[in-house]
């Protein structure tokens, strides 16, 4: 039962929409572990239409740091996003005064740990870096975080997919 599915692309490609339809055919009652902090109106709306979407065979957990403590063993978890869950952790970070190798080292463990479980796991993340480099040097150090875990976890996945346009490129498996 144990398989690691990421899809990745960009704001709006349809990730979400494509990975939920995938955990339906995989399961009758997906898990849903939400990442997203609710910190303003917009994100409450964009959290509202992924639930309205969804539906009642989905169960939902909502985890904005500590993937791994939820035991999740023999589910189709869909996790919805990376790139949510690690802005939380570098903002957690910062409160901290820790630096990006610790950091990096502390997600990678993370996810390892969630790995771990004999569960089919459904990531969804974004390619943030695929616009160039910016000027902004959070922007520089979110991008480069981004880019290091989705690699973390495309070389440990069984199948990547690239959403482009609201369509599904097969990359790996």
């Amino acid at each position: 039962m144990h398989s690691i599915i990421l899809i990745t692309g960009g704001q709006r490609s349809g990730k979400s929409a494509y990975a939920e339809r995938l955990a339906l055919q995989l399961s009758e009652k997906p898990l849903y572990l939400a990442t997203a902090h609710v910190s303003d109106d917009e994100m409450a709306t964009r959290v509202a239409r992924h639930r309205q979407r969804r539906g009642p065979q989905w169960s939902t957990i909502e985890e904005e740091h500590h993937l791994s403590r939820h035991d999740m063993t023999g589910r189709v978890v869909l996790v919805d996003c990376l790139t949510t869950w690690i802005a939380n952790r570098m903002l957690a970070a910062e409160e901290h005064d820790m630096g990006d190798d610790a950091l990096l080292q502390q997600l990678l463990d993370e996810l390892d740990q969630l790995m771990r479980q004999q569960s089919t796991f459904i990531f969804v993340t974004n390619e943030v870096g695929m616009g160039g480099i910016s000027a902004n040097a959070m922007q520089r150090r979110f991008a480069d975080l981004q880019g290091w875990v989705n690699q973390h976890v495309a070389q440990r996945a069984d199948k990547v997919v690239l959403m482009v346009s609201g369509l599904p490129v097969k990359v790996k498996g």
